[in-house]
């Protein structure tokens, strides 16, 4: 019989048998069990029998494996007082440092194993529902325009998720405040963009009473009477003083849904100024840019971020003279249009300050006053901002048959009274991503006729039957039609899920068309079509919310770094960047089918002027902000290349104030290498990190594995995150930790490690060389795993292993391309059965 090592669960020799595979699975088992056992009635079964049950815990029934949740709390209660060696009691027989080992070590592995039974599907993704933000890209693809501007789902509950995985059927439950709020949505969306009133476009001209909110409102009246709109600082401050512009004449919004043409008289002004660059911290090369987002004066002040803004255009403003700068821009009713500056200075307030306390002998006497006031500045000064004179607004702007949501709901010829009712039935046939059946189609003619029949217009019948397929579990819900006896999934049932797999929204015209002649589940079709929709731009989706879920994006900004120790992450907006990064880098190697080993360690990777600078990279002294982001070569010694160097994983995996080995080295296991290590025992306190520089982390850490049974688990974790210690919180370079209070100089960071495996690094760049060398394959398990669960919405399981051997046999054939691992992801019979 073979040698069998098993990480995670999974058998990490392909020419194990299944035979040998289930033989040794079931000897470990049964030599976990009789360590337990013999621990339990040598020094616990004396107080905790079924008689005596001390401290009400009974030891005489536990046995492994695990079989309920009660057993289960129980064997993370005896790991939690073994480890602190509370028990057994100070007065009673100790067990030795090697059997508390021993019991520790077959009780995890239990809890373990149990675990995975008790979240276990059977091999089958739970009925699950949209996710939010799949939610609002169907509606986004069904209707033809975006639909982020209504918030929609700003109000619904936050979806659950399991790790950074956000669309898993057992995790995303519906409840009945969901429900309503899909109701809502439904009622607010179709209301909004298709039952608005026709009205003619107006124009709206302001010229003046530019008012502007607390400290900036006595200086505007006193020095242009509120002539003058002006922008002072980005919106991403802290005091916010000069961020948002609006029209106080205008805080009504628009009166209909719909485009509209905006003309601003705009002029940069002192982009040239005299003071310090540093007291503004920005780049004073790029010119200054104005932007609009949609404010709501129903929401929240009109001068503070809102939930809903994105920015829904912007352009460069001139510096010589005003000139007018033109946008079409969608606004929902009652939104009215802000202007902000996403390039201006960080916190305007404070540069005031600043500029009074060094700059004082520049201003008249009679008016100068010292800390915040500056009416002064805006008379006699050189402040950097964005002057607005004049605003025009023009709309709603007509648009061809109707506009989209007319097209996608009605088609071209616009709603018909006559075929209302074949209208709906076609729309209905995209939102439930399948055929119709007769029960659906009764159902819409049913809906659309007792609307008519409590005499509501043809047309509001129709909408509100269009309100009611949108909240039809067969719209909300992937709800599979293939008959429970059948593994493989159906063509409709695959083409939805290759769609939300790829788009995040439902399948278009021709994947229906293809799922409707029943060719979708040949192999070869399926395979086109999913070369097909990666080729489309849609599959930004994919790479964007893949990302999102293996890396642990989405939770940038869920713990920013305190504003004084990196204010380059706020003024620069560093979070987008980091995003970014990452996805160009992951869509080059898809489009290329590049090596995934690439993503260990690359010698190149993709940056905008904001990273190039906080990576120290020449380009930041040649790159521009409007030259976007570029691939950029990685010199000799440059300790870049990969997702590990990447500033936006190295942010995700810090809590913002400070790193830890810890911390970074779970997040490589799990990430990296699919390996997710034991929690800590519940009683256990954290490792804090070295805030006060008295001593290193590794110094701490050193001293905590001193308990041999904290020391089991952080062998196998602090050697991963050591070498990531020369990045701060938010991935900048450093080569020594902060200096403490009463220290003479600030304690070196030590990058060197040595693995369990015996293998030895020196630095970051070493490190990166033995993963790329040792652990590639482990590597690309977990990134097919990843991916499968992302794909099909559910866990992989031991049953799943052999199957996924193959798909990375498949992918290391083709020379381990990202391309060829999605493809051969997509097209498995994993992703293709229920």
């Amino acid at each position: 019989m073979c040698a069998v090592a098993v990480v995670a669960g999974v058998c990490l020799f392909s020419n194990c048998t299944e035979a040998d595979d289930d033989a040794s699975t079931r000897k470990a088992i049964a030599s976990r069990a009789e360590v337990v056992q013999t621990f339990l009635n040598s020094f616990c079964i004396e107080c905790h029998d079924a008689e005596s049950a001390e401290g009400e815990r009974e030891f005489a029934t536990f046995r492994l494996p695990l079989e309920s949740a009660q057993q289960l709390f129980t064997a993370d209660e005896i790991v939690d007082q073994l480890t602190l060696r509370q028990m057994p009691p100070e007065a009673a027989e100790q067990p030795s440092d090697e059997q508390r080992l021993a019991v520790l070590e077959a009780l995890r592995d239990g809890i373990d194993a149990s675990r995975d039974k008790f979240r276990s599907t059977g091999g089958r993704t739970v009925l699950r529902r949209l996710s939010r933000r799949e939610y609002e890209n169907s509606l986004a693809a069904l209707l033809g325009r975006r639909v982020d501007t209504l918030g929609l789902t700003a109000d619904f509950p936050r979806d659950m998720a399991e790790g950074d995985m956000d669309n898993l059927g057992a995790s995303l439950v519906t409840s009945g405040f969901l429900l309503d709020q899909y109701f809502q949505a439904a009622q607010r969306l179709v209301e909004t963009r298709l039952g608005k009133p026709q009205l003619e476009p107006q124009t709206w001209h302001f010229t003046d009473n530019f008012r502007q909110y607390e400290e900036l409102s006595g200086p505007h009246r006193a020095a242009f009477d509120y002539e003058y709109l002006c922008l002072y600082e980005q919106p991403n401050t802290d005091t916010r003083q000069g961020g948002y512009g609006h029209i106080e004449d205008f805080l009504e919004g628009v009166p209909v849904s719909g485009l509209y043409d905006i003309e601003v008289h705009a002029q940069a002004m002192h982009r040239d100024t005299h003071y310090d660059p540093k007291i503004f911290r920005i780049d004073f090369s790029e010119p200054f840019q104005l932007a609009v987002v949609p404010g709501d004066v129903t929401k929240g002040h009109i001068h503070y971020p809102q939930a809903v803004e994105p920015i829904l255009d912007r352009t460069v403003v001139p510096d010589e003279q005003p000139e007018w700068l033109k946008f079409r821009v969608w606004l929902e009713a009652g939104q009215t249009p802000r202007f902000i500056f996403p390039n201006g200075p960080y916190e305007s307030r404070a540069s005031v300050i600043t500029v009074n306390k060094r700059y004082k002998d520049e201003f008249d006497p009679k008016t100068y006053r010292s800390g915040v006031s500056r009416t002064h500045i805006l008379r006699e000064g050189a402040l950097p901002h964005i002057r607005i004179g004049e605003i025009k607004i023009h709309g709603p702007v007509a648009e061809p048959q109707g506009g989209a949501e007319e097209v996608a709901v009605f088609g071209r010829e616009g709603f018909q009274a006559d075929h209302a009712v074949d209208q709906l039935n076609a729309f209905a046939r995209r939102a439930f991503r399948r055929t119709l059946r007769e029960e659906d189609r009764q159902r819409i003619a049913t809906m659309y006729e007792q609307r008519v029949a409590e005499e509501a217009s043809p047309r509001q019948a129709a909408l509100d039957t269009l309100k009611m397929i949108l909240c039809s579990p067969s719209f909300l819900y992937l709800s599979e039609i293939t008959p429970e006896d059948e593994t493989l999934l159906r063509p409709f049932d695959l083409a939805s899920r290759l769609a939300f797999a790829l788009w995040a929204a439902p399948p278009d015209e021709e994947l229906l068309e293809v799922a409707e002649s029943e060719r979708l589940v040949e192999p070869e079709v399926l395979r086109g079509q999913v070369e097909r929709m990666l080729a489309d731009e849609r599959s930004e989706a994919f790479v964007n919310s893949f990302l999102d879920n293996w890396l642990g994006l989405r939770r940038i900004g869920s713990m920013p770094p305190p504003r004084r120790a990196a204010v380059a992450y706020y003024a620069e907006n560093l979070p987008e960047s980091m995003k970014q990064e990452a996805r160009l880098f992951f869509r080059h190697l898809l489009e290329e089918n590049g090596p995934v080993t690439d993503l260990l360690d690359a010698d190149y990777t993709f940056v905008d002027k904001r990273l190039a600078k906080l990576y120290d990279l020449p380009e930041q002294n040649t790159m521009s902000l409007a030259d976007g982001f570029r691939r950029v070569e990685l010199g000799e010694g440059v300790p870049r290349g990969g997702v590990l160097a990447m500033a936006g994983v190295l942010t995700v995996s810090a809590d913002g104030v400070t790193t830890s080995p810890v911390t970074r080295g779970v997040w490589v296991s799990k990430n990296i290498l699919g390996v997710d290590p034991p929690p800590p025992p519940d009683e256990v306190p954290a490792i804090d990190a070295d805030v006060s520089g008295a001593t290193t982390i590794r110094e701490r850490l050193a001293k905590h594995r001193e308990d041999q049974t904290c020391a089991v688990c952080h062998r196998n974790i602090d050697p991963l995150g050591f070498a990531l210690e020369n990045f701060d919180p938010i991935g900048r370079w450093r080569t020594s930790y902060p200096k403490g209070k009463g220290q003479d100089s600030a304690p070196e960071i030590d990058p060197t490690g040595t693995l369990p495996s015996g293998e030895s690094y020196t630095d970051f760049t070493s490190f990166k060389e033995v993963l790329k060398d040792s652990r590639a394959d482990r590597f690309t398990r977990c990134l097919v795993e990843k991916m499968l669960t992302y794909a099909t919405g559910r866990h992989m399981e031991p049953t799943d292993r052999f199957e996924i051997d193959e798909i990375c046999e498949n992918v290391r054939a083709e020379d381990g391309g990202l391309r060829t691992m999605v493809v051969e992801v997509l097209t498995s019979e994993i992703f293709r059965s229920r």
